[in-house]
């Protein structure tokens, strides 16, 4: 196979391994285990019954699936066929599941036995394999079709897949990624982590989140395995590092706040053979926590990947030693997979060292574009995220833009005052939101701490560390902070109870 031709598709990475390591576990998974040579006929065989179905190169195949080793194949024959598969969150409702599939509109849907399809009677035809709805193919007769051996000739800048987010209005938004861009990460993360055959990967993320192309491509590439840990247990502390434990995991990726949750509730620390390589992304790791994880695995390669999904990963940050005297998260370091980044100031200039603004990324590792909406082309993609330049060409990780708010009429970095609220010794994790506008506007941290903490001694411990602008007006202790699908902190879920609280007192003064 001629590097062109390597280079040119995902599916080449499953089809190489199956010719060279046949017998080597690719999968592993609550529904079994899949060897290469398994992997390569069963993607084949579906390939071919997408191919019967109607299926073309460049159609977007729907797969609305629980993580198991079927929904690696069905993510592999999409790609054989030159096809787009698009991961839906298997616990959607069926009418997002719905809104996704109309909106790219796919030309097949792969879903599970007992799920119904979410289509109505009035959306474009569309072949639907594994459903128990009438007239949809069985995944079992899918299985028995001719197979489709070689995948099709593709110009790289074709789709490989389309991953939804929310957006910032929760209207699902189809971001679009090409076998280019997923490939020029794929290779940089297989040489950076020096993956190897003898690796087994965790894969903590779904399917439709994208720390997933780093658990199952850069496996497949090094001919690795890659272990499913299913999505009842993605927050179970003591089970994932069961897990761990089980499969033998070496390289580990996944959100902090899991890691976080590992170490506090799951024993991860006392792990006498833990993951030679443990890589973090999606959201800042605080401090506090990964000092501890770093003093206590001395040994073991802690890495921070950047990048949101319009860019999969852009920048990435090894670490090492850790200062004792900081206080903010590590940095997100500088730019990788081949990829132009830097920032612009609220001025419109390039930021220089000790400035900060808007992160921007140019390079393989982008998208396509929105799907429906125009091509990206040859232009930056605008982060959202505010960085500082910490020396040319490394940055430190700021917040979103969204979350540079003003109060009092001051302008405020959210995640400044959650960093300084982490020092206090009795506060294990912080989210603080605004409340109201103008003169009105409050800042409500909640947080969740080892002991009783009150209003006076928080504020105080605050006034030590920040400006007197930045000094929390409240603060209210949960239990646990609420985390989305992915992992990561629902703060337009904590910004509603904190304004239906602050709806309710007012209520109250009134009456």
């Amino acid at each position: 196979m001629s590097s062109n031709a390597r280079d040119s598709n995902l599916a080449n990475l499953v089809i190489r391994a199956a010719r060279e390591t046949p017998h080597a576990i690719a999968v592993d998974a609550p529904d079994g285990q899949l060897s290469y040579a398994e992997l390569d006929d069963q993607a084949a065989r579906l390939a071919g019954a997408l191919s019967a179905a109607g299926v073309e190169v460049g159609d977007r195949v729907a797969l609305w699936l629980a993580k198991s080793t079927r929904a690696v194949v069905a993510m592999q024959a999409a790609l054989r066929l030159g096809a787009v598969y698009v991961p839906i969150d298997p616990d959607s409702p069926g009418a997002r599941a719905r809104k996704i599939i109309v909106d790219c509109d796919a030309r097949c849907l792969v879903t599970d036995p007992g799920r119904s399809s979410p289509l109505r009677a009035e959306d474009p035809a569309i072949t639907s394999i594994g459903s128990d709805d009438p007239g949809a193919i069985a995944y079992e007769d899918a299985l028995a079709t001719d197979p489709l051996n070689e995948p099709r000739a593709l110009d790289p800048e074709r789709l490989a897949y389309i991953l939804y987010t929310s957006g910032s209005t929760g209207t699902p938004k189809g971001v679009s990624l090409s076998h280019r861009a997923a490939l020029a990460f794929v290779h940089w993360a297989h040489e950076t982590l020096a993956a190897s055959p003898d690796d087994h990967f965790s894969s903590h993320a779904p399917f439709h989140f994208d720390l997933s192309i780093l658990d199952l491509y850069v496996a497949f590439s090094a001919r690795a395995r890659v272990c499913l840990i299913p999505e009842g247990l993605a927050y179970a502390p003591r089970q994932l590092v069961e897990f761990i434990r089980k499969h033998g995991i070496t390289v580990w990726y996944s959100v902090p706040s899991a890691l976080i949750m590992m170490m506090e509730h799951g024993g991860l620390l006392e792990l006498d053979e833990p993951p030679s390589r443990v890589v973090f992304a999606g959201e800042p790791f605080p401090i506090k926590h990964l000092r501890r994880l770093r003093a206590r695995f001395s040994s073991v390669r802690l890495l921070n990947f950047y990048g949101p999904t319009e860019t999969n990963v852009c920048t990435f940050h090894e670490v090492l030693d850790i200062d004792p005297s900081r206080v903010s998260p590590v940095p997100i370091g500088r730019a990788c997979c081949g990829d132009e980044a830097w920032a612009v100031t609220a001025e419109g200039a390039r930021a220089r060292v000790g400035e900060s603004g808007e992160l921007m990324v140019r390079g393989p590792t982008t998208m396509t574009g929105y799907w429906g909406h125009p091509p990206l082309g040859d232009r930056a993609h605008a982060t959202g995220d505010i960085v500082r330049v910490v020396e040319d060409g490394v940055y430190e990780y700021l917040g979103r833009r969204d979350h540079m708010v003003k109060v009092r009429g001051m302008r405020i970095e959210i995640g400044e005052i959650e960093s300084a609220l982490l020092e206090h010794p009795a506060l294990r994790h912080v989210a603080v939101v605004v409340v109201g506008t103008g003169l009105a506007a409050r800042l409500v941290a909640f947080v969740c701490a080892d002991t009783r903490v009150s209003l006076i001694g928080v504020k105080g411990h605050c006034a030590q560390r920040l400006p007197r602008y930045m000094v929390i007006d409240e603060v209210r202790t949960v239990d646990a902070l609420p985390r989305t699908g992915n992992g990561k902190i629902d703060r337009r879920l904590l910004t509603q109870l904190a304004t239906k609280h602050e709806d309710e007192h007012d209520t109250d003064e009134r009456d």
